[in-house]
């Protein structure tokens, strides 16, 4: 089996080069740089499988980087991790909007951040895009758009309004992606919805209410917004 490949792009040297460490120890090929415009040039040239991607860099910031790696075709689907200090919730809201796959903050532990890795690359290098598979099933959920119906251990529950099944079926389709409210509008309401931010939250609130003791697998990700928990972390 080829070993995946991962780009490091984090400027303090001693986390750099912990993190190199580990992901070699796990069989990863892995490339760092400890300055923004170095790292965007190696990601480029190395195509890797994964970016783990500093916001606070010298040269070029990580929202940069993001950005010019999301508007190129080549490298748009390259899956991005970034690493934030806390309190930075602006910037990871940031990130996120720009197609960043998930994040973490300091201090982190090694272990962490390698299962986030794992889970990353287990939903592959695909772009981003509206949930298209009809039928999801999932530890005992099943949520079938076409027939307009959710499926709670065997118990069918047909109360759900179309938004709420819509939403549900996004955020389920994209298991472990961390999701903002906008992008959440955009993405499942349409740009022209005329849904403010705040009314995602009641429409999870009742998909919680609904799905019951499945409940928990809408994780609220404080300041930012929801995720869907990936069952295989």
């Amino acid at each position: 089996m080829t070993a995946k490949k991962i780009v490091i792009v984090e400027d303090e040297t001693d986390i750099r080069e912990v993190l190199i460490y580990n992901f070699e120890r796990e069989g990863f090929t892995v490339w760092g740089a400890g300055d923004g415009r170095y790292g965007l040039k190696l990601i480029q040239d190395k195509n890797p499988d994964l970016v783990l991607l500093d916001l606070m860099l010298p040269g070029l910031d990580g929202l940069e980087i993001c950005r010019e790696l999301k508007n190129d075709k080549t490298t748009a689907a390259i899956p991005i991790i970034m690493v934030t200090a806390k309190g930075e919730e602006g910037d990871i809201v940031a990130g996120l909007e720009l197609g960043a796959d998930d994040y973490v903050t300091k201090p982190f532990s090694p272990k962490e951040l390698m299962a986030r890795a794992q889970a990353v690359l287990r939903r592959g290098r695909a772009l981003p895009a509206a949930a298209n598979d009809k039928r999801i099933e999932c530890d005992g959920l099943i949520i079938d758009i076409e027939r307009h119906l959710v499926i709670v251990d065997g118990e069918t529950v047909s109360s759900f309004t179309a938004t709420e099944l819509k939403l549900f079926h996004f955020l389920a389709f994209n298991a472990g992606r961390v999701f903002t409210r906008d992008h959440l509008l955009s993405r499942v309401m349409g740009e022209e919805s005329f849904v403010v931010d705040r009314n995602i939250d009641v429409h999870i609130q009742a998909i919680r209410k609904k799905i019951g003791r499945e409940r928990k697998i809408i994780e609220t990700i404080r300041g930012i917004g929801y995720r869907f928990r990936d069952t295989g972390e």
